[in-house]
C-alpha cells in the first residue's frame, strides 16, 4: 500500500504536500465561509461564482498548460506555481485581518489563484511519474489522493475552529505558511535520482496533436465524460455542504468544517485501497460513479444533521474511487510524451466545468433548497456510469448472459491485440462475474 514511500524523494514529496494541502483546505473553508456569511446574507450563487472564477482558467488555458508541462522543467514550473499561490493567500489574508476586503477583492484573488492553479495543475498531476518507476506509479497516484484527503480530515476542522476563535483571516495566513513545506521538499530533492520525462520539442500542432490522441482513445474519451458529468454537477461540495449547514440544518461554521472531515474518513479509506491495487480498471471507476450517485440521493433525503454526515462517509468513499481510478487510468496509459497534455486537458474537464456547474447549482440551492441541489449532483454519479455502460455494451462488446443455473454473469469478448494508441488489450478469454450487481469487465 505505502510502497511508493521508500524512495527519498517521493517521501519528500508527500509529506510536503501533506502539510500544505491541510492549509490548502483551511483556506478553502475559510473563503466559502466568509462569502456566504461575512460578505453576503448566505447566498450560495455568490459561493458559486468565487468556485467558477477559481477553477474557469483550467478550462481556458487547457491549449497551453500542458504543453508547459510537457516543454519545461516541471519541478521549477511547480516552484512558480506554488510561490504565487503563496503569494495570493497572503494578499486575501492581509485584506481580511485589516478589515478591508470586499467581495470583488474574493473573487479577484480567485481568479488570480485560477491562473495559477491552471499551469500547476497538469505539472503537479504528471510530476509525480517522475518521482517513481512505472510501475509503482498508480500507488503514487492513490497516494497523492490519500495525502490529499488526509489533508481533508484535519484542514477544515481545523479551519472551522479557527475561525471561530480568531477570524476568517488568521486562516488564510497560516495556509500562507504551509507553502514553505512544499516548497523545501521540490528545494531538496535528489535530482540525480529523477526520471525526467521525456520533453516535447517545438513544432508546429503539438496542441492539435494532444488532442488527436485524446480521441484516438475511446476509453479516455469516456472516462473524460464521466468526469465532466460529475466534476460540473457532483462535485460542488462547497455549496452542498455550506448550504445544507446553514439552510437546512441552522448550524454554525463549527458544523460546517466537521462535515468536510467527516466526508475525508470515506475518501481516505478510498485513496488506501486504490493503492493496494496493481492496476487500476474500468469497472471501479464506472462502478464508483453508480455509488455517488446511490449516496449522494440518500445524503439529500438525510433528515437529520448526523444522519447527513453518515451519508457523506459514502459519499467521499464513492468520489474519490473514481476520480483517483480515472485520473490513474489516463495516466498510466497515455504515451510519457503526451502525457502532460492529456492531463491538463483531463484537469481542464475535471475542474473547468465547475464555471458552468457551480453558479447554476448556487442558483437552484436558492432558488429550490440544497436538497434539490444535491439530488442534481447524485444524478450527474448516476448519468456518468451509465454512459460508461453504454460504451461497454455497444462498443466492447460487453454482455449480459443468463442461465438457469446461474445469477446474471458479465461477459466481455476479448480484443485480439493491443492496438498502439489505444491503451492495453483486455486479458485472454471471457470474464464471467455470477453477481446480481454485474459487475462491469475490465
Amino acid at each position: 500500500m505505502f510502497r511508493s514511500l521508500s524512495g527519498y524523494n517521493y517521501r519528500l514529496w508527500f509529506l510536503g504536500l501533506l502539510v500544505s494541502n491541510i492549509g490548502t483546505w483551511m483556506q478553502r473553508t475559510a473563503q466559502d465561509w466568509i462569502v456566504l456569511t461575512e460578505l453576503t446574507e448566505n447566498n450560495a450563487t455568490a459561493v458559486g461564482v468565487t468556485m467558477a472564477l477559481q477553477f474557469g482558467p483550467q478550462l481556458l488555458l487547457v491549449p497551453l498548460s500542458g504543453l508547459i508541462a510537457d516543454r519545461l522543467d516541471r519541478r521549477r514550473l511547480l516552484l512558480v506555481t506554488q510561490i504565487s499561490s503563496a503569494a495570493t493567500s497572503l494578499a486575501l489574508g492581509l485584506l481580511v485581518v485589516t478589515g478591508t476586503v470586499e467581495l470583488w477583492h474574493v473573487f479577484a484573488l480567485a481568479g488570480i489563484l485560477g491562473v495559477t492553479s491552471a499551469l500547476d495543475a497538469p505539472a503537479r498531476q504528471t510530476f509525480v511519474s517522475e518521482l517513481v518507476d512505472d510501475r509503482d506509479l498508480p500507488n503514487a497516484v492513490a497516494l497523492n489522493a490519500a495525502s490529499f484527503n488526509s489533508a481533508r480530515l484535519v484542514g477544515p476542522a481545523a479551519a472551522g475552529l479557527l475561525i471561530a476563535l480568531v477570524g476568517t483571516g488568521w486562516v488564510f495566513l497560516i495556509n500562507t505558511v504551509t507553502f514553505a513545506a512544499v516548497l523545501g521538499a521540490l528545494l531538496a530533492m535528489r535530482r540525480s535520482e529523477l526520471r525526467p520525462a521525456p520533453r516535447a520539442g517545438r513544432a508546429r500542432g503539438q496542441i492539435a496533436a494532444g488532442f488527436r490522441y485524446v480521441r484516438s482513445r475511446s476509453d479516455i474519451v469516456v472516462i473524460l465524460v464521466m468526469v465532466f458529468l460529475l466534476g460540473t454537477f457532483g462535485l460542488n461540495f462547497p455549496v452542498f455542504l455550506s448550504t445544507m449547514t446553514t439552510v437546512v440544518f441552522d448550524e454554525g461554521s463549527t458544523a460546517y468544517g466537521l462535515l468536510s472531515s467527516v466526508m475525508a474518513i470515506g475518501s481516505v479509506a478510498a485513496a488506501l485501497l486504490a493503492a493496494r491495487r496493481q492496476r487500476p480498471r474500468m469497472r471501479v471507476i464506472v462502478l464508483a460513479s453508480a455509488g455517488f450517485g446511490v449516496s449522494a440521493t440518500a445524503a439529500a433525503f438525510a433528515p437529520t444533521y448526523p444522519v447527513f454526515a453518515v451519508c457523506l462517509v459514502a459519499v467521499g468513499f464513492c468520489s474519490l474511487s473514481m476520480m483517483t481510478s480515472a485520473n490513474a487510468y489516463v495516466q498510466t496509459t497515455t504515451d510519457a510524451i503526451m502525457r502532460g497534455r492529456v492531463m491538463a486537458l483531463y484537469m481542464a474537464i475535471f475542474l473547468g466545468g465547475t464555471p458552468i456547474g457551480a453558479p447554476l447549482i448556487g442558483w437552484v440551492a436558492d432558488a429550490a433548497g440544497p436538497r434539490t441541489a444535491l439530488g442534481i449532483g447524485a444524478a450527474s454519479g448516476l448519468a456518468g456510469a451509465a454512459v460508461a455502460v453504454f460504451w461497454l455494451l455497444r462498443y466492447r462488446g460487453v454482455r449480459v448472459a443468463f442461465s438457469r443455473r446461474h445469477l446474471p454473469r458479465v461477459v466481455a469478448p476479448i480484443a485480439p491485440a493491443t492496438i498502439r494508441g489505444r491503451g492495453p488489450a483486455a486479458p485472454t478469454g471471457e470474464i464471467a462475474v455470477a453477481e446480481a450487481a454485474h459487475r462491469v469487465a475490465s
